[in-house]
Parts: C-alpha cells; sequence; structure tokens
C-alpha cells in the first residue's frame, strides 16, 4: 500500500479546508488535502459577511478572489410586506471590512482550492476517508480514490474541515444533535433580468413571508439570482402533492414582491431541498486533531453565518496547529473551543431571535437609535467577536431587553 507522510492532513477542501492549508503552507509545512467531492460542486451558502475576508486574506486567498469578480455584497435588507429594514456593513460598530461577495458556490470553492493548490498543496479529489488510526497525536488516515485504489496518509496533525461530511464525528462517534428545531428550505437559481428594476445586485434581501417563513434573494454577477424558501418542514407539506418546480414556482408567485421579478423566469435548475442541517458535536479537538467548520456546528442560513464561521474557525486552528508543530504547548479549549463557542453563540442568540418575532420587533421599528443599529449591523457582518460591542458581550440579554422595551413602548421613544 501507498504511503505518503506529511505535517498536517486537511480533510475537506471547501472554504474551511482551504483557509486552513492556506496558512499552514504558508508557514512552510507540508500540507495534503483530501476532497470526497469533484470540484467544481454545487453547494449552498451563497451569501459571505465581511468578516470571512480576514480569514481570506491571512490564508493569501483574497486576490485570487477577487480576480473572479463576483458580485459584491455592500448589505443586507430585510423586508416584512411594506416595513424595510436596510443595513449597509459600512455603518457598522466594529472596524474591519465593509463589503464582501455574493457567489456561486461551485466557482468560489473551486477558486480557494485551485488556489491553495497553487502555492504548493497537494489535493486528492474524489477520494474518501475511510479509517483513522491515532498514536499520540500522529496519524495514519486511510483513503480510497475514485478508482479503488487504497492508499494511507501519515500526519503529525488533522484539521478535519469535511463539513456536511463530519469525517472525524462519524468516525468517532461525536455527532449530537442540535438545540434549534428542523427546519427545511427549497431553493434555485433564477434568471434574474430585472434586477435593476429592483436596485437589489449589490446585497442580500430577506422577505418574512409568514412569521417562522422567510425568503432569501442572492444575486450573483452572473444575471442569475438564488431565490430560496426557509421554514418548519410542516409549512413545506402543505405543498408536498406539486413536483419541487411546481411548489417552488407557487410560492414566488404567492409573495408580491418575488412575483413581478420572478414569476415567469427560468429555473436554472430544478429546484432542490435541503433539511437537518443543525448539527453539533461532543468535542471540536483532539489528540492530533481539530475540528473547524460546518463540522464543528452549523446553525441556519438566517444571518450567513456558516462560511464566516467556517473561515473564521479554520483560521484560529491553523494558528494554534502551527503553534503546536512548533513545540509550544495550546490549551485548545481557550484558545480554540471558547472562541469558536462565542462566536456560535452570538450567531444562535440572532437566529433564534429571528424565529421567534424578537429581531422583527427590533428590525422593523419605525425608529431606531443609529447606534443601535451600527452595533446590531456589527453582528450581521460577522464580527461577533468584538466585545467592545454591547450587542456581541451581552448578546442574549441586550436583544431580548431591546425588545421588551419595544413591545412596551412607542417606538419611537427609543435612545
Amino acid at each position: 500500500m501507498q504511503t505518503q507522510e506529511v505535517d498536517v492532513l486537511v480533510i475537506g477542501a471547501g472554504p474551511s479546508g482551504s483557509v486552513a492549508a492556506g496558512i499552514i503552507k504558508k508557514a512552510g509545512y507540508n500540507v495534503h488535502m483530501v476532497e470526497k467531492e469533484k470540484f467544481p460542486r454545487f453547494v449552498i451558502g451563497e451569501s459571505l459577511l465581511p468578516r470571512c475576508m480576514e480569514a481570506l486574506e491571512e490564508a493569501g486567498l483574497l486576490d485570487a478572489v477577487k480576480a473572479k469578480g463576483f458580485q459584491q455584497k455592500f448589505g443586507a435588507k430585510f423586508l416584512r410586506k411594506d416595513d424595510i429594514c436596510d443595513f449597509n456593513f459600512d455603518e457598522q460598530f466594529t472596524e474591519g471590512f465593509s463589503w464582501t461577495w455574493q457567489v456561486p458556490r461551485g466557482d468560489f470553492d473551486q477558486t480557494l482550492a485551485e488556489e491553495v493548490q497553487r502555492k504548493g498543496v497537494n489535493i486528492h479529489f474524489e477520494t474518501t476517508v475511510t479509517d483513522i488510526k491515532f498514536s499520540g497525536s500522529n496519524s495514519t488516515t486511510t483513503i480510497i480514490d475514485k478508482d479503488g485504489a487504497i492508499s494511507e496518509i501519515k500526519a503529525k496533525f488533522i484539521v478535519d474541515s469535511s463539513g456536511y461530511g463530519r469525517v472525524i464525528p462519524r468516525l468517532f462517534n461525536l455527532d449530537k444533535p442540535s438545540n434549534l428545531p428542523p427546519r427545511k428550505s427549497l431553493f434555485a437559481h433564477v434568471n434574474d433580468p430585472k434586477r435593476d428594476l429592483h436596485n437589489e445586485p449589490n446585497r442580500i434581501m430577506i422577505l418574512v413571508h409568514q412569521p417562522q417563513t422567510w425568503i432569501w434573494v442572492i444575486p450573483f454577477s452572473t444575471g442569475v439570482t438564488s431565490v430560496g424558501f426557509v421554514g418548519s418542514p410542516e409549512f413545506f407539506n402543505e405543498h408536498k402533492d406539486k413536483t419541487p418546480e411546481a411548489q417552488l414556482r407557487y410560492l414566488i408567485n404567492s409573495e408580491p414582491h418575488l412575483k413581478e421579478r420572478f414569476g415567469n423566469e427560468t429555473f436554472m435548475f430544478e429546484p432542490k431541498t435541503l433539511e437537518g442541517w443543525s448539527i453539533t458535536t461532543e468535542q471540536f479537538f483532539g489528540d492530533g486533531f481539530v475540528l473547524t467548520g460546518n463540522v464543528t456546528e452549523f446553525l441556519d442560513p438566517m444571518f450567513s453565518s456558516g462560511v464566516t464561521l467556517a473561515t473564521a474557525s479554520s483560521q484560529r486552528a491553523a494558528n494554534l496547529v502551527i503553534k503546536q508543530l512548533e513545540g509550544n504547548t495550546v490549551n485548545w479549549d481557550e484558545e480554540f473551543v471558547k472562541p469558536t463557542m462565542q462566536g456560535v453563540d452570538v450567531f444562535r442568540t440572532y437566529v433564534m431571535g429571528w424565529y421567534d418575532g424578537t429581531l422583527h420587533d427590533i428590525f422593523f421599528t419605525k425608529d431606531i437609535n443609529p447606534e443601535i443599529k451600527k452595533q446590531i449591523c456589527s453582528v450581521l457582518a460577522g464580527y461577533v467577536w468584538d466585545t467592545d460591542n454591547p450587542f456581541v458581550k451581552k448578546h442574549d440579554r441586550v436583544v431580548k431587553s431591546l425588545s421588551e422595551f419595544l413591545r412596551m413602548n412607542n417606538p419611537s421613544e427609543i435612545v
């Protein structure tokens, strides 16, 4: 059996894996990646947040993405019938990037993977991990490629960025359910020739369809836009007698903001469904491995936190792997788990606040203090580690208190 020896094995070539590989390679270590799929491949998570730009920059990937001409994103617009709340990332509390991109993920992920390959990282595409054995922090990983050839990779450390593949959690029975209720999405890419009439290409638009059902509208630079409905499984069961295309067409035409723009436009592929995405794990690291990105925990499509949490966690993990390989002691609980969970917990507050209506009270009030809006905008930009921001530091209490105040008082009285 062929055996390769490397410093670090990264499992998964998505954004999380590419960021980790880019940072570790830049430090001078030999990095190999294993990716189960063939790129480009379709995946959801098409609206990025400004915070992820910092991770891409440190990994040396930002210029490669800039060269692709993806649709720039400058904010997020929320609509509930005639109520509008518009957040512009250049009006935020935290210093940092004030823009990002909206991307077809197949093209975006391939761009990142090709750039880390160009930097000298060897990627084994269409290759599956079948077994991992640890001896202290050293490991032997068995892989099988698309032709059935079996080989081994010996590594000093493993970064598992396998996303929904969840390689190490599944091999070592570490999965556990999230505390978020199950939700489902139905989505497609739609031809969008009328976008300029709606002045919407450079930001994501979120529409409240029903109190706990919402719609994303994410324009790409190609003239195609991603449109998706997210709600409880029961919401979609009301239309289960329809084909996916008929179901999505019906839902689009039932929403006045969408009917004129997309009602008769062509779907670029048969609408897809995704559900059961909220999951977490018993532990985020072990002797010789760390989990990053969606393999740790994925919350919900609302607020587009997925790629930001994925890249920020792999950015942090990569620097700690380097620190450990250099012979220094790493406190993985304090230096990795604690900050990673801080970001997850902040976003969890906002995701749950969206579905229980707390954030609707705040977003759609007629008169909100501009400083409060800036602080919330920073959260929506992904700066969920800025503890100078009260909407980060005391996220759960502050969000609930503001909502309660608005429910008890005239919104114009907020100060």
